[in-house]
């Protein structure tokens, strides 16, 4: 196994599941891993058909409320992230990701929380994100350079907005990572 894809597979083995969901998606990625070292996108948007991605989810531990970009291709509310590049370590995509689409500098977690394997929808539709979801503690009060490019809006939701909303509108998993992520959430 090439060692790119070792990392993603301890990182992935190290993650406690949340449910049995989640834990259909560890068995399905460290099969996956296991099979194969062709894990990363080489061409946009999807080949190949499967592979790596990274979530950051803001979180602002007092609130609670946590940061979403209405992503133009995919027409969801989504944590920001991308794909992770060949070879690249997925916690230094993830602090590329925000840097990059929200201007903002470190204190993201360093192992993630979560794992998800999901069919996307959208304008690049089709392919499957296997995606490591990180957890970056942030203040409401940040300074954001969001990507004009890739966003319609970037906003913060309270829980109280996240539980009146159309659950549609958001990434599908977005709720189980909350349920998993409420201890980290002190109010």
């Amino acid at each position: 196994m090439r060692q790119s894809v070792m990392l993603v597979h301890n990182l992935v083995t190290a993650l406690d599941p949340f449910d049995n969901l989640e834990a259909e998606h560890r068995a399905h990625t460290l099969g996956w891993l296991r099979s194969t070292g062709d894990v990363f996108r080489r061409v946009k948007p999807a080949e190949p058909a499967q592979h790596l991605v990274s979530y950051v989810v803001p979180v602002d531990p007092a609130s609670g409320s946590v940061l979403l970009v209405d992503h133009v291709n995919a027409g969801l509310w989504l944590p920001p992230g991308g794909h992770v590049e060949v070879d690249e370590d997925p916690r230094e995509t993830a602090a590329r990701e925000v840097r990059e689409e929200l201007g903002v500098e470190g204190g993201i977690d360093e192992n993630p929380l979560f794992l998800t394997v999901t069919r996307t929808v959208g304008m690049d539709h089709g392919h499957t994100d296997v995606s490591l979801w990180f957890v970056l503690s942030l203040g409401l009060d940040q300074s954001l350079t969001p990507d004009q490019g890739e966003f319609r809006e970037v906003r913060w939701w309270s829980p109280e907005e996240l539980s009146a909303a159309d659950r549609a509108r958001f990434d599908p998993h977005l709720f189980r990572f909350l349920a998993k992520a409420s201890h980290l959430i002190t109010r």
